[in-house]
């Protein structure tokens, strides 16, 4: 069983001795960027890619986007930022165990999630409904347009120039897009992506058929090990599910014994079985991963990518546990009443901005303005998509007041 021995540690991969693998990806052998540009003589490819993100305008914006509770809910709730840095936390401490490059994992960590609408999955819903006619919306499209077109910073180029490495973990966020390894997709998600890719010039570039390297797989797992842990805790913490019973639940149950036993505070209680989960979640895929690895061999980065499935992934057993875990969010705290109110109320802001925008230009500022005029109908969609998918749900809130006559208190 997975939590035969939840505590025991994991073997230490001392970051000052120890060196990167031979299977990791070498920031020295990049493959380089759409615009050449001259080296940076302080930082790694990947170290600069990473502080680009950090400084990019959507990366700002997810302090005030949705995760699962709107921003006004409660101080304490996740946002689309706090997520993001635990994300990159956890992708690092898994980077640093399996001996990969540590910048690539982190910048993957803080990109992944820069093309989310507001109003998080519900804002998503709306704008893909709203596109239908138009080919649709999804936000790992959305993230790429984001790094490569919409980003307006810099006198060369559009986007953000990244390493094709770092476009390439980007894009392959849930494992291949092409070829017979291809992942089941969302409706619309490869379409999307695969024709933005080809729009940037990079089809062939970013070797669209293959597994990403080690450290977008490590980016990917920390995403789900992040996001169970932290809508659990958030879920405990708003009352939408009981501490007691989940005592019961796959993965959880036998460190809600151990908290209980603890005794203390229900704040410390629900700590101590997040603390203890994710310590776990990291020891199952840091595990898997290294007999994986023992399995495969490898001499270089390539021989992962053509490994033909993910390597740095969850242990078969575990995901199964993993699976029923995620299946009691979903029915208790994605589908919760309260939640699901808020959120058909948060779909409708978005449905309504879309529209509006759709017919008038009251309310676009100058540049949006300017940049639908004399549009075809499909055109302006697509940016009016562009549009609405870069606010903050404060901002569409905002908008929201400023354009009709009743706006809903998503509360």
């Amino acid at each position: 069983m997975p939590l035969s021995n939840p505590t025991r540690p994991l073997r230490s991969a001392n970051p000052m001795t120890s060196s990167r693998a031979a299977y990791a990806t070498d920031p020295a052998l990049s493959r380089g960027r759409a615009i050449p540009e001259p080296a940076c003589p302080m930082r790694t490819p990947f170290q600069r890619d990473r502080d680009r993100i950090v400084h990019a305008t959507a990366f700002r914006r997810l302090t005030h986007k949705t995760q699962v509770f709107l921003f006004h809910e409660g101080d304490h709730y996740r946002t689309r930022m706090t997520h993001t840095i635990e994300v990159a936390q956890i992708a690092r401490a898994i980077a640093r165990q399996l001996r990969l490059d540590e910048d690539l994992a982190e910048a993957l960590a803080l990109a992944h999630d820069l093309g989310h609408p507001p109003f998080g999955h519900a804002g998503e819903r709306a704008l893909d409904t709203a596109m239908d006619a138009h080919g649709g919306f999804d936000h790992n499209a959305q993230s790429f347009k984001v790094v490569t077109r919409l980003e307006r910073k810099y006198a060369a180029f559009d986007g953000l120039n990244l390493s094709f490495e770092t476009l390439e973990g980007l894009v392959k966020h849930n494992g291949p897009i092409a070829g017979p390894h291809a992942h089941e997709a969302r409706s619309g998600e490869h379409r999307l992506l695969l024709a933005d890719i080809a729009r940037a010039g990079l089809t062939e570039a970013l070797h669209l058929d293959r597994f990403a390297s080690a450290e977008a797989q490590a980016a990917a797992v920390a995403d789900d090990i992040a996001y169970v842990n932290h809508d659990l805790d958030d879920a405990l913490r708003a009352g939408l599910l009981d501490f007691d019973a989940l005592a019961d639940v796959a993965l959880v149950g036998p460190f809600v014994d151990r908290a209980r036993a603890q005794g203390g505070d229900a704040g410390r209680r629900i700590y101590e079985v997040n603390r203890r989960l994710i310590t776990v979640m990291i020891e199952d895929v840091v595990g898997a991963a290294r007999q994986r690895l023992a399995e495969i061999a490898p001499r270089c980065s390539d021989d992962l990518a053509n490994a033909g499935a993910a390597v740095v992934a969850f242990s078969v057993p575990f995901q199964a546990e993993l699976s029923a875990l995620k299946a009691h969010l979903l029915a208790h705290v994605y589908r919760h009443d309260k939640v699901m109110g808020v959120m058909r109320q948060a779909e409708g802001v978005v449905a309504d901005l879309f529209r509006h925008f759709m017919h008038s230009d009251a309310g676009l500022p100058e540049r949006w303005a300017a940049a639908v005029a004399d549009t075809r109908e499909v055109e302006r969609a697509a940016l009016i998509a562009d549009f609405v998918a870069g606010m903050t749900d404060r901002y569409a809130i905002e908008a929201h007041k400023a354009l009709f006559d009743e706006t809903p208190d998503l509360r």
